[in-house]
């Protein structure tokens, strides 16, 4: 199938319905699924199987809470790479396990990440880290009052 041109119409409800039921739990089985969206195990295989072909779903995941997994501290990193320096700074996000997002983003910091670290002392390494090559403001996450979730279909 075309990805593009699947990508381009709109989701219609049994598609979306997929979608939020797997963004609910992505381990349900076939069968499950097929019962809530009220298809027969085979139709609803293949809907998953076009929606994963076309790039509308392309994984499926876990949800790792940092504070149980000893890393309470989240930060946001805002970078501001000295001339030439962006394909350093974007290399050293992908092999810094801490950071678990980046985005390259319009404006003055043209890289935003998101990275957890056990205590101040290792939020403070990250940021040395970075320095060399970029001016770099990390601003700490008191609190998450919109928890990450699903494109509004």
């Amino acid at each position: 199938m075309n990805r593009s041109r699947y990508i381009a119409r709109a989701l219609d409800p049994i598609d979306r319905a997929i979608c939020l039921a797997l963004g609910k739990n992505a381990r349900l089985t076939i069968r499950e699924l097929a019962g809530i969206i009220g298809l027969s195990s085979p139709s609803a295989t293949e809907r998953m199987r076009r929606l994963e072909d076309s790039g509308v779903i392309s994984g499926y995941t876990i949800t790792v809470d940092n504070q149980v997994a000893g890393q309470p501290i989240g930060a946001y990193f805002r970078f501001q790479p000295n001339v030439g320096e962006v394909p350093r700074i974007v290399a050293m996000l992908a092999e810094t396990p801490e950071m678990v997002e980046a985005d390259r983003v319009t404006g003055d910091h043209c890289l935003v990440a998101k990275a957890y670290v056990k205590d101040m002392t290792e939020l403070e390494r990250l940021i040395d880290r970075f320095l060399p090559y970029a001016a770099t403001t990390a601003d700490v996450i008191q609190s998450t009052p919109v928890i990450r979730r699903l494109l509004k279909f």
